[in-house]
């Protein structure tokens, strides 16, 4: 059956957060053990309770499986919000369905996105390695902020950039031009964790 825990033995435990189906058949999903045998919404609930405040937002204009692997990355720093730009169907196999712990939202096309973050008062900061853009290792990023990231390949496109307060880039030595969108993202948001050590209570 992979990792996880069996049928619950013992007494039926009285919690309203546990599943009946988990308890009787096992818990064997990709979750930390404080949350084996809790129903998705109650998860997603706690989670709710220490969410960071930074956003995370993916421009999907070519299908790319990184987004998957961005979303998973997300739910590990337990972040506030994931926005999906472009089309709303995305590559979802990476997220390992990781992306149920989150709150996800869709987004037509950039303005609409650029509108929204707009108001909920946040910063918008690119990564990407282009012209005016700024080392991340030299960056202190701020606590409301998204990061967002372009797709494989294109980056991000130049209507988005426009609505960045800034750009940053991820250092590279080698000779590849960039590093896919999954381990940029990664950099990003521990870089934004060591900038913003504080956990919410």
């Amino acid at each position: 059956m992979g990792p996880g825990v069996g049928p619950w033995v013992g007494p039926w435990p009285d919690d309203e957060r546990l599943d009946p189906a988990l308890l009787a058949e096992g818990d064997h999903r990709n979750v930390v053990d404080r949350f084996r045998y809790w129903r998705v919404e109650a998860i997603v609930a706690e989670l709710d309770r220490s969410r960071v405040p930074l956003r995370i937002a993916i421009q999907n204009w070519e299908h790319d499986f990184n987004i998957g692997s961005v979303v998973r990355t997300a739910n590990a720093f337990n972040v506030r919000g994931v926005h999906i730009i472009g089309r709303r169907r995305w590559n979802r196999r990476g997220a390992m369905v990781t992306d149920r712990y989150l709150h996800v939202q869709h987004h037509p096309d950039a303005q609409d996105f650029l509108d929204h973050l707009g108001e909920l008062a946040y910063e918008i900061v690119g990564v990407d390695n282009l012209p005016g853009s700024v080392p991340l290792e030299e960056t202190k990023l701020p606590e409301r902020c998204c990061l967002v990231f372009g797709s494989e390949g294109q980056g991000l496109t130049p209507d988005l950039v426009d609505g960045c307060s800034r750009l940053v880039d991820i250092r590279q030595d080698g000779s590849t031009r960039s590093m896919n969108a999954g381990a940029a993202a990664a950099i990003a948001m521990y870089a934004w964790r060591l900038a913003n050590p504080a956990r919410p209570q």
